[in-house]
């Protein structure tokens, strides 16, 4: 499976066939498949898709190529398509995420229960490994294994030290259905982050097993934190590139990116 991601990641650009990634991983592609979704939580395809609309977030941010040349850089066809599937991923159209690296994003907001009596909440802890690096963690609840689009409900956490390991978050007015909780955790002091926008990525990630949300239910969910590694998805929110570095201690320097609110 690795082997087969690398090749998505080394030739997203081009029109890789399910047959030609299989080929990779020496096995058919039904046997592929199969496995595939085993291991990261989604179709082949749609872990090209991600790569694509991930690779194209960078290319917005660290070079001054038209949209249009990005699309079919990172191998679409139709600017329409790319344009589409890019703003409901992201959040934001093209051009727009790329005018709020220099603007900023605006914030996230804490989801509250609503009047609504058919939702439900899940809450539970975030449990870090061990770190020196003043964290914030992002948990939100989304439609797909796939960290894209809005999630329905949200909680920032902020984890000053070593000291804090573990950390409570609550998902608030949760609609029924199946939901994924995700969870990803970015350097937030401004000696720690990148200043390139496009260079930042979380330092840590974390996934609960699928909920399914009934009316008026409470679901208690633990999410490991752990680094980064082949097989996990890319995110695809404006996330951590645009991440903000306002923070109370944050001291400015001559490498240091403008401040973004937190998305």
């Amino acid at each position: 499976m690795e082997r087969a991601i690398t090749t998505m990641w080394d030739h997203y650009s081009e029109p890789l066939s399910l047959d030609e990634i299989a080929d990779t991983a020496v096995l058919s592609k039904f046997y592929f498949s199969r496995v595939f979704r085993n291991v990261t939580g989604t179709s082949p395809g749609r872990f090209l898709t991600a790569i694509r609309l991930y690779s194209a977030k960078n290319l917005l941010l660290e070079t001054s190529l038209s949209v249009t040349d990005i699309a079919y850089q990172v191998g679409y066809n139709s600017l329409g398509t790319f344009t589409t599937r890019f703003t409901r991923s992201v959040g934001a159209s093209p051009t727009r995420f790329r005018s709020l690296s220099h603007s900023g994003l605006p914030q996230l907001p804490r989801f509250e229960t609503g009047a609504d009596s058919r939702t439900g909440t899940v809450h539970g802890t975030v449990v870090l490994p061990p770190t020196s690096t003043p964290l914030r963690v992002y948990v939100g609840a989304f439609s797909s294994p796939i960290v894209e689009g809005m999630p329905v409900s949200c909680d920032i956490l902020e984890s000053p030290s070593d000291a804090c390991r573990v950390l409570a978050y609550r998902l608030s007015a949760v609609p029924i259905g199946e939901w994924y909780v995700r969870a990803a955790a970015v350097a937030v002091h401004w000696a720690d982050v990148d200043p390139r926008p496009w260079a930042r990525h979380p330092l840590l990630v974390g996934a609960g097993k699928p909920v399914v949300m009934r009316a008026d239910h409470d679901v208690e969910l633990r999410i490991p934190m752990r680094t980064v590694d082949t097989t996990d998805l890319p995110i695809l929110l404006a996330l951590p590139e645009l991440d903000n570095l306002h923070l109370p201690d944050a001291q400015p320097t001559s490498r240091q990116a403008p401040e973004f609110a937190a998305i």
